[in-house]
């Protein structure tokens, strides 16, 4: 992993040249400017220091959290522990309503189906991936592709399933890297607040600021029943934090489109954005419908409820992004001189050619195409739309169908999940004793069946094969009622009995699922051809031409793996968004009205007293973060920890396509406010000593 000087001027020269703040990136941690954010910010990290926090940060889910001691223990998010608490929660011990004290750590639950990484190695295997493309096109291309990833993964893990391997596409398709991870499959929950106080203000404080939420939990890694021992984990610091102070935020950024062409943004903007959008309101509304009409459907409805608003507010920034001219502007500038750099090397014209060309080219099939590959495929990664509406039941049929289907092939000829360096991840999401809620799953079902109806047309082929003559309403009860893979030896036995078993099945999910493969799979191949192959080509050379233009000290697109950003404690004063760097639990107090979503958790409540209101509960960061960097370790130069990321504000959604050090600011809760929590509402004082405080 290199850091050198040069790498860091070029840095520097690259955001002289196209308007890029010294904050900004989402960096890979073997290509990180420590000479530039040691200028920028008056520190002196070093490669060691980096190791350290590469090796104290976790993935768990989607989404990020850190060590926090030497037992293994791991600081998120709540709302990241979310889907583990309903899990573990029945409508009479409501975990989400009462919160999660054990007083012991035998105590300590597993979460279902739970998983959490570290990332322990990085190696380049660009000239394998580039290779194995060669000379191909169209869905050719992409199963090679597909195909090498594969190999270099089973290569490189095979036989151990305390380890996954992932090559990972850097700079859209310019470097491919094979990060290696420790993987723990058994991650149990060791502390989560009320749900009300890690939730303080709804809907309405959502992705904004000032905030008063304790937005934290506690899990814990084991590993053949015992604590893992983890002796490199980030040192607990509860001081008072001070404005000003320079921060590093450490996680797993799901993904930014920054690096797409305007063209390309056009197309999120016009087609992706706006089915999206639709998708997740109406779902919502259905949603919210459901859970007022029983105690028992708002305990069910919850936690999906919370997911949606989140992804429908965080859409409304993004738009609002793509429609603001000066954004956009800036954005065309700096695609204008990058395509000047370009131009002014002959050379490196006749060896790219003309990839913004060759990208607006595809736009018209994706526009085409991306209603039916959302709905009935998904895996577009660019949008959020899914097949099945989020039926958990849906989706283990068709874990279940293709992972037979696909198992029957050689490895290098499957479809990419299924090959066999990622069949152990399938596996453990498959065999997982999660609820499952009959009600909910048939509103999922039926409203995707009406929707893909809707957005199709009712004389599409596809759409005549997914209902036949049935109606949404009758398919979809017909199927949840009938079915049996609610039970996990259900499908432990489908999916161990293979092609086989999947065929004699009479479970009519799964003759459902057996009987749209031709239409789903149809749609993805024609994706993938069209859209997909020509894409990944351009983006390639563009990236060829990105680097030629400014270095390698360029940072790319986030995708979901580990990355380190950095930024000041500070507020903002921009118009729209002004405010300052902290809140405190007497802020808290004041804002609280007694009725919802401003009334404080009653255990919360019931501590006033033995609170310090000088507290600082939130704070705000300049730093470069989006979804997927919940529960994102925040530490200091000397690598201690202060807080953990849990949201942005509505204006820092632009994230997406372009940093803006004026507007983008990460919310975080703070290590001073988990540590009152857990001291003087929960009763956690073993968590208390763990994290060393005195």
């Amino acid at each position: 992993m290199r850091n050198t000087l040069a790498a860091s001027a070029a840095v520097l020269a690259f955001a002289a040249a196209s308007g890029v703040h010294a904050e900004e990136g989402m960096w890979t941690f073997d290509n990180f400017p420590i000479a530039r954010a040691n200028q920028t910010l008056g520190t002196n990290i070093d490669q060691a220091w980096l190791d350290r926090v590469r090796l104290s940060s976790v993935k768990f889910g989607g989404c990020s959290a850190g060590l926090v001691s030497g037992e293994g223990l791991v600081m998120t998010n709540n709302h990241c522990v979310a889907t583990c608490v309903a899990n573990l929660s029945t409508p009479e011990v409501n975990y989400a309503e009462a919160g999660f004290a054990p007083r012991t750590r035998e105590e300590e639950l597993k979460c279902p189906g739970g998983t959490a990484e570290i990332l322990t190695d990085i190696s380049d295997v660009t000239a394998r991936m580039h290779a194995a493309g060669e000379g191909l096109d169209g869905q050719a291309f992409t199963q090679a592709r597909d195909a090498e990833a594969g190999r270099i993964e089973q290569e490189a893990c095979a036989g151990d399933a305390t380890v996954r391997c992932q090559v990972v596409s850097l700079y859209r398709g310019g470097q491919f890297k094979l990060y290696k991870f420790r993987r723990y499959s058994d991650v149990r929950l060791a502390w989560a607040p009320e749900d009300r106080a890690a939730t303080f203000g709804g809907d309405l404080d959502n992705f904004s600021f000032p905030r008063f939420a304790i937005d934290a939990a506690f899990i814990r890694l084991y590993e053949n029943g015992q604590p893992v021992v983890t002796p490199t984990h980030f040192k607990w610091n509860a001081d008072k934090p001070v404005e000003g102070t320079p921060v590093f935020v450490a996680g797993s950024p799901g993904a930014t489109q920054r690096l797409l062409t305007q063209d390309q943004l056009m197309t999120v903007r016009d087609v992706v954005l706006p089915l999206d959008q639709l998708i997740a309101s109406e779902l919502r509304g259905r949603l919210i419908r459901f859970s007022e009409e029983s105690e028992e459907n708002a305990f069910i409805a919850m936690d999906p409820i919370v997911g949606l608003e989140n992804t429908y507010k965080r859409g409304r920034g993004r738009m609002a992004a793509l429609t603001d001219p000066a954004f956009m502007a800036g954005r065309a500038e700096n695609e204008a001189d990058f395509r000047r750099r370009v131009a002014a090397d002959p050379a490196l014209t006749a060896r790219v050619g003309d990839p913004w060309g060759d990208l607006t080219a595809v736009q018209p099939a994706l526009r085409e195409l991306y209603p039916a590959v959302a709905l009935l495929e998904g895996g577009t990664g660019v949008g959020t739309t899914a097949p099945g509406g989020g039926s958990q039941l849906f989706s283990w049929a068709r874990t279940l169908v293709r992972g037979a289907q696909e198992r029957e092939k050689p490895s290098a000829e499957r479809l990419p999940e299924y090959a066999d360096s990622r069949l152990a991840a399938a596996q453990s999401a498959l065999f997982a004793e999660r609820p499952v809620y009959p009600s909910l799953e048939q509103l999922r079902l039926e409203w995707w069946l009406s929707k893909t109806r809707e957005w199709l047309t009712v004389d599409d082929p596809r759409v005549r094969g997914l209902l036949g003559q049935e109606s949404p309403e009758g398919l979809s009860a017909r199927l949840v009622e009938g079915t049996t893979l609610a039970d996990p030896a259900v499908r432990r036995a489908l999916w161990e009995g293979g092609q086989a078993a999947i065929e004699a099945s009479d479970d009519p999910l799964i003759r459902y699922m057996l009987s749209i493969q031709d239409e789903t799979r149809a749609v993805r191949s024609d994706w993938e051809a069209r859209i997909e192959a020509p894409t990944n080509r351009a983006s390639e050379r563009l990236a060829s031409a990105r680097f030629a233009a400014y270095g390698d000290a360029v940072y790319p697109d986030a995708t979901g793996t580990l990355r380190l950003t950095y930024g000041r404690i500070e507020g903002t004063d921009v118009p729209g968004q002004r405010f300052g760097a902290f809140t405190t639990f007497a802020g808290l107090w004041d804002r609280a009205t007694g009725a919802a979503p401003f009334d404080v958790a009653p255990k919360l409540l019931a501590a006033r007293d033995r609170i310090d209101p000088d507290t600082v509960m939130n704070m705000a960061v300049s730093s470069d973060t989006i979804g997927g960097s919940s529960g994102s370790p925040v530490v200091n130069e000397a690598g201690e920890l202060l807080g953990a990321n849990f949201d942005s504000t509505v204006l820092s959604q632009r994230n997406a396509y372009g940093y803006d050090v004026r507007v983008n600011r990460s919310v975080i809760v703070t290590t001073g406010a988990v540590t009152a929590a857990l001291r003087d509402v929960y009763g956690m004082e073993r968590l208390v000593e763990e994290l060393g405080v005195e």
